[in-house]
């Protein structure tokens, strides 16, 4: 077996991808595409077209993501290759569907990376704005760029690294908002993220659903485990697994950070939707009301990492 890179040849002299990969490994990068504190920055959009409901949302949202998750395990244990979508489309439908929806992929994979980088940059500046946006950007292009080149085990290795250092904080806030919740009780009904806060009317199941659409943009990714099939040791079905355990934990995640600081928000979804410049930064303002600026640049720091 070759001792370096991320191939290995077999036995007839062809070369294939390396199978060093565990179900950890597999959890760690679906979440790090998804990132546990992904609705930080859509908090405040969602809580404004769900009516308060902000945290149904989400729950609704992971059931609808499941039949996806669902469908790529199947899939994956059929066709077992790295191509994701584009075998899956190529073995179902042709090769004229394949190629589509090759290319599609390709697209989504260089556009995620490329805002990733600009929202790093900019939460840096924010915490150092004696150094450019740009500077941080072009640090974290060519910091992933070498990891990368690396290897994929040793990607794997600092990705539940970062990862860790995101939950610890998921942790922080989540203990933090419970302690401040208790002490000072609520500033919304306790039921209001699963039913809305009624300063828009009455429950509004078209208001959910139009604030799911949205939701279900913060699991992009967790899809793209299914492109280490090639990688993994002990084939198809533990990518399946995977794929699945990573989807659930990433609701659970969601569901409880959105229902805490709906519970924290001292500004009404009908403020929120009537004012929408205060939608973006609705998240890290209820924590600063509520908690302090520490958790703010903590969580920021994080996200920005």
């Amino acid at each position: 077996m070759a001792q370096s890179g991320t191939t290995a040849p077999e036995a007839g002299g062809e070369e294939r991808l390396r199978r060093s990969l565990g179900f950890r490994d597999l959890v760690v990068y679906g979440l790090l595409f998804i990132a546990p504190m992904a609705p930080v920055g859509v908090f405040g959009t969602l809580d404004a077209k769900s009516h308060g409901a902000v945290a149904l949302v989400y729950l609704v949202a992971t059931v609808a993501m499941a039949f996806t998750a669902f469908s790529y395990a199947q899939m994956v244990r059929v066709v077992p290759q790295a191509g994701s979508v584009f075998a899956y489309a190529r073995a179902g439908l042709g090769n004229g569907a394949g190629f589509v929806a090759g290319w599609m992929a390709m697209l989504d994979y260089i556009l995620i990376p490329a805002v990733a980088y600009l929202f790093s940059g900019i939460a840096m500046e924010a915490l150092v704005p004696e150094v450019s946006r740009w500077v941080w950007t072009a640090i974290a292009v060519v910091v992933t760029t070498l990891l990368n080149l690396w290897g994929v085990r040793t990607a794997a290795r600092v990705g539940f690294l970062v990862l860790a250092m995101e939950i610890v904080v998921l942790l922080v806030f989540v203990a933090t908002a419970i302690v401040v919740l208790a002490q000072d009780g609520a500033e919304r009904d306790w039921l209001s993220p699963l039913s809305g806060d009624g300063t828009q009317g009455a429950f509004a199941l078209s208001a959910v659903v139009g604030a799911v659409s949205v939701a279900v943009l913060s699991y992009l990714g967790f899809d793209a485990i299914a492109t280490f099939a090639e990688e993994v040791t002990g084939g198809s079905a533990k990518v399946a697994r995977a794929l699945l355990f990573c989807l659930a934990l990433a609701g659970v995640l969601f569901v409880a950070q959105t229902y805490l600081v709906a519970l924290l928000e001292p500004v009404s979804s009908a403020q929120l939707a009537a004012e929408p410049e205060r939608q973006g930064s609705a998240f890290y303002d209820a924590v600063d009301v509520s908690v302090g600026t520490w958790l703010h640049d903590l969580v920021a720091v994080s996200k920005a990492i």
